[in-house]
């Protein structure tokens, strides 16, 4: 009867994501341009992935942890993305009620482990230059595993809480969610129940995702830039602030648009950007992952550079094969 009672109740079967559907004459520009970022992202991310694996080089602590964040980007970026894509070919915007709550959780899960391995990178290379003749010892193989997995099973755990209360609720109408992905905020906003204790738990769980993290980060990165202000060479400043730059933008760009997005208050005038912040975590950030940790990183290139040069080897020698 209590089951009964509440299938009448939950009137909402499916939401409609709003997304980009109020930009009608942008909409082939949008798609063509997300498609592009979606292509990118994969590519570059898998690559990266392959080429940590393949080059034994690269078998340290800083590049596992950059192959654990290419294959998390993959997914976080598959989770939102092909929806998107597929809403601009069929011009429907509609997601099941299971299926929303599905990308709730895969994208607060990915989101809260992207935050811990963020922080473990940080360590890593505060290790790396405040303990440089104790770093071998200290971040050992096993640490490398832990902290991955860590970050991981966080975001599982925080996730899985959040989502299984935030589905209790009951959705009553209107179902259009003003957004291009299922977001907490938004949910909470088309519940007709009350929300006051699960907005509580969303802040306690949120908090723990974010804030120790955060501060973890903040508390490397100052012990860092303190280190390499007391490097008495230019050389030797520019060598060291090289090595953690990367990760630096990184953290910046994706700690940034949380904050502005979740913290900072929202005058009406400014919520409509909201959306637009949101594209630069969900979408942006884990294109442009693969540019700055490749890009800025000798080491890196030149491991890429030697397998392309291996991978060209290979089919010439395959080509002047007889037949």
């Amino acid at each position: 009867m209590a089951k009964r009672e509440r299938v009448n109740e939950t009137v909402v079967t499916e939401f409609i994501l709003v997304g980009f559907k109020t930009l009608p004459e942008f909409q082939n520009l949008l798609f063509i341009m997300f498609l592009a970022i979606y292509m990118v992202t994969i590519a570059g991310n898998i690559l990266i992935t392959v080429v940590v694996l393949a080059d034994c080089h690269l078998h340290r602590p800083m590049y596992y942890f950059l192959g654990n964040l290419s294959v998390l980007e993959t997914c976080y970026t598959s989770t939102i993305l092909p929806r998107i894509l597929a809403s601009f070919i069929t011009d429907y915007h509609g997601i099941s009620f299971s299926g929303c709550f599905l990308q709730f959780y895969f994208f607060a899960f990915l989101a809260g482990a992207e935050s811990y391995l963020l922080s473990a990178m940080s360590y890593d290379r505060y290790l790396a230059i405040c303990k440089p003749l104790h770093y071998v010892t200290l971040m050992s193989r096993s640490l490398c595993v832990q902290l991955s997995l860590a970050s991981w099973i966080i975001g599982i755990v925080a996730s899985a809480f959040t989502t299984f209360f935030t589905s209790q609720l009951k959705f009553c109408g209107p179902n259009e969610i003003d957004h291009f992905f299922c977001d907490y905020t938004p949910l909470l906003m088309l519940s007709c129940s009350d929300t006051q204790q699960t907005e509580m738990l969303m802040s306690v769980l949120g908090s723990i995702c974010t804030m120790p993290p955060l501060l973890l980060t903040l508390a490397s990165y100052v012990s860092i830039i303190c280190t390499i202000l007391k490097i008495p060479s230019n050389s030797g400043r520019s060598k060291a602030f090289s090595t953690c730059s990367s990760h630096l933008i990184v953290v910046t760009i994706f700690y940034g648009t949380l904050i502005i997005v979740y913290i900072l208050p929202k005058p009406n005038a400014l919520k409509n950007l909201t959306k637009v912040f949101s594209v630069f975590y969900t979408i942006l950030t884990p294109m442009i992952n693969p540019f700055i940790y490749s890009l800025r990183n000798r080491e890196f290139k030149e491991a890429l550079t030697k397998a392309i040069g291996k991978l060209v080897s290979l089919r010439i020698t395959q080509g002047v094969q007889p037949q």
